[in-house]
């Protein structure tokens, strides 16, 4: 066995209160989501967006994203289970999140905070989904170092000299860490997203940076998938598996979206359009509704 063999036996519990456990991967959530409301405090600085919508749209995302993701795992991965026994879709704290599901709840979830505040604020779907993948990328980074730490969707035997042997599953033979896999390709989209938004937002158009999240980090998905091991039994018999198919929309979408923008997108920098003011200031006896 290769001298650089990593023998992975990390605990996913840091500490315990009573019957309450801290996992890693709870840690590493709220991280997430803590970083991505400063980096959204940041884009809405720069262009003007008022402040008070960075709680409503939060609160969206959080909810978005655990339904969504919840959802996705028991129906597209055990349906036949929970749909047996729909009370246990209830049951988060015993695992199971699909980032397919996840990524479709957040669709929905922004095409209604859009609908809600985008005329007032002048912002569209576009708009804001361009900003949403930035953050989403680094929470996908997260959310696999998480996975990292339960040593679960890990890859199939190798003989590569990064291999890692997760002795808390029983293993014995080093398999590939295809949650380092696909965090540092998570990692490397978010710094181009993050790069173009701060250095080239002027030049871009609407829709650009949502089409290339879409585009890399499902096709980046689709290739890794291959050589992880089945999360489900049903998979073991498919050329593709449920990641795989799933990923197929979206790469197609995103390939569509960012030859949508770059052909008849608007510009990807918001536009504040100020109130007119008059020349003089009128009379006190003016109405109030002159302005």
């Amino acid at each position: 066995m290769n001298l650089l063999t990593v023998y992975w036996d990390v605990d996913p519990v840091i500490f315990s209160l009573g019957k309450i456990q801290i996992r890693y991967y709870s840690l590493f959530f709220i991280i997430a989501f803590t970083i991505g409301y400063y980096i959204f405090k940041y884009f809405f600085k720069r262009e003007q967006v008022p402040l008070t919508l960075l709680d409503p749209l939060l609160y969206t995302l959080i909810i978005g994203t655990l339904v969504g993701a919840r959802l996705g795992h028991c129906l597209f991965y055990q349906p036949d289970y929970y749909l047996a026994n729909p009370i246990e879709i209830l049951y988060v704290w015993e695992g199971g999140l699909a980032s397919h599901g996840g990524a479709i709840a957040l669709l929905l979830a922004m095409w209604w905070f859009t609908h809600h505040y985008g005329k007032k604020h002048q912002f569209s779907f576009l708009w804001i989904m361009d900003r949403l993948g930035i953050t989403v990328a680094l929470a996908g980074f997260f959310i696999r170092m998480g996975n990292l730490m339960n040593s679960e969707i890990y890859g199939n035997e190798t003989t590569m000299p990064w291999g890692f042997v997760f002795l808390r599953n029983g293993e014995l033979v080093p398999k590939h860490p295809t949650q380092l896999y696909e965090a540092l390709s998570y990692l490397a989209l978010f710094i181009l997203l993050l790069f173009l938004y701060r250095k080239r937002l002027p030049r871009l158009k609407e829709g650009t940076l949502f089409g290339i999240f879409l585009l890399v980090l499902f096709a980046a998905r689709f290739f890794i998938e291959y050589i992880k091991e089945p999360q489900v039994p049903f998979e073991e018999s498919m050329a593709l598996n449920m990641g795989q198919i799933l990923s197929i929309p979206f790469i197609f979408a995103g390939a569509v979206i960012l030859l949508y923008s770059i052909m008849k997108g608007k510009p990807a920098l918001r536009e504040v359009q100020q109130e007119k003011k008059p020349d003089k200031e009128p009379p006190l006896s003016s109405t109030r509704g002159t302005y």
